[in-house]
């Protein structure tokens, strides 16, 4: 046809308006598509339409048409289907029961992981394509996501992970006539080819040593075998959790939590040089010197911010693991910011979602938004873990 100008401008003729050219390529989309499923038949009996047999009468021959609406990027489009005597036929550009064109799941689905609501998504495609898909049909596809989930929650995981981050975010669900707030438990780790991967998404209605020790457990009948250090912000009990499992991991306390937790028993006055006098502990280059600094932390300010000193001595051991690793590692672990951006992504989803129908639902929607986030093949560390 681009050889053939009078042809286009034949068939562009009368055509004003973007949605003149979105009628037409309606138009010829529905007779590529018909034509494309006579051509399916043909190859489906043997011989063309038309074609006169030879010798015996033939096995198999067409049997009329079943005539159906699709709905597509522009709008319905009337589908003739070619039908043949023992109904073995089976189309394959549009197949039995289909009543939408392959990419409209795709962008519902995707409307879904931005945090719109089946009637939200609704609206967007009648206003953006044209099309009026119902809300329950709009549930029926992003349903879909649940095999999905089932699947990725359910698969081995890797004997060895050198770092596993956890931590949890809070969502909103409607649970009977209330909307109550639920805990995501959230499993990242870093695998011996130095690649992020989820480990799991796990939801209850607190996040607590008690679930972690069952997510925990989860993991471990999932393969995983051994993990060298876990960071971890200060929840009561996480550590002895981890330990109860995985008794020769590393339990590291993200150092940022912990400077929050102090900075709530500091008085405005003393503000700076408490804090200052905090991080020369962390920063410090070795565990000597680090508890030379906590010393003098305590001879200058143990008096006045005794909870400070508690909080520190009490979790000392949680503080100390990193500083066995080299500068490289150090800043990598002794946050929990590695998986901070992904749960950036996953709050912004329910900053737009606010609500969630059920778990199901969140679990769909903090899938897709997560985790398409995530490149699971991203370089993350490189070299090798020795056992610590």
């Amino acid at each position: 046809m681009a050889d053939q100008p009078d042809i286009l401008d034949e068939l562009l003729k009368g055509c004003k308006t973007p949605a003149d050219v979105d009628a037409l390529h309606a138009q010829l989309l529905q007779r590529m598509i018909n034509r494309a499923l006579e051509a399916e038949m043909d190859s489906h009996l043997g011989y063309d339409k038309g074609e006169r047999g030879e010798g015996e009468r033939r096995a198999n021959t067409r049997n009329g048409k079943t005539t159906k609406m699709v709905k597509g990027t522009f709008g319905e489009l009337e589908v003739s289907t070619p039908r043949d005597r023992d109904g073995s036929f089976e189309p394959q550009l549009v197949q039995k029961r289909q009543v939408r064109l392959a990419g409209m799941e795709e962008k519902i689905i995707t409307l879904y992981a931005k945090g719109m609501t089946t009637r939200d998504i609704e609206q967007a495609m009648q206003d953006l394509y044209g099309v009026r898909i119902s809300h329950t049909v709009i549930s029926q596809v992003t349903d879909a996501i649940l095999d999905d989930v089932r699947s990725w929650q359910n698969r081995p995981l890797e004997a060895i992970y050198p770092i596993v981050w956890l931590d949890g975010i809070v969502i909103k669900v409607h649970q009977g006539k209330q909307v109550i707030n639920k805990a995501v438990h959230v499993v990242l780790g870093v695998n011996l080819r130095g690649e992020k991967e989820v480990l799991g998404l796990w939801i209850a209605e607190h996040e607590g040593a008690k679930f972690w020790l069952s997510v925990l457990t989860e993991l471990r009948q999932r393969g995983v075998q051994d993990i060298f250090i876990a960071c971890m912000d200060g929840l009561k009990g996480l550590p002895e959790a981890v330990q109860t499992l995985f008794p020769q991991t590393l339990t590291q306390l993200c150092l940022v939590h912990l400077m929050r937790a102090s900075m709530r028993y500091l008085s405005t006055k003393d503000m700076k040089p408490a804090v200052a006098a905090l991080k020369r502990i962390y920063q410090s280059a070795t565990l000597d010197e680090a508890q030379v600094e906590l010393e003098a932390f305590e001879a200058a300010w143990g008096e006045r911010y005794r909870a400070v000193v508690r909080l520190w001595r009490g979790n000392w051991d949680n503080i100390i693991p990193f500083f066995q690793f080299p500068p490289e590692i150090r800043k990598v672990v002794y946050t929990t910011n590695a998986i901070e951006s992904l749960n950036m992504s996953l709050r912004k989803l329910t900053r737009n979602r606010r609500i969630f129908p059920n778990d199901e639902a969140a679990i769909k929607a903090l899938f897709r938004a997560g985790l398409g986030s995530l490149d699971s093949q991203t370089r993350f560390i490189s070299g090798t873990w020795p056992r610590v």
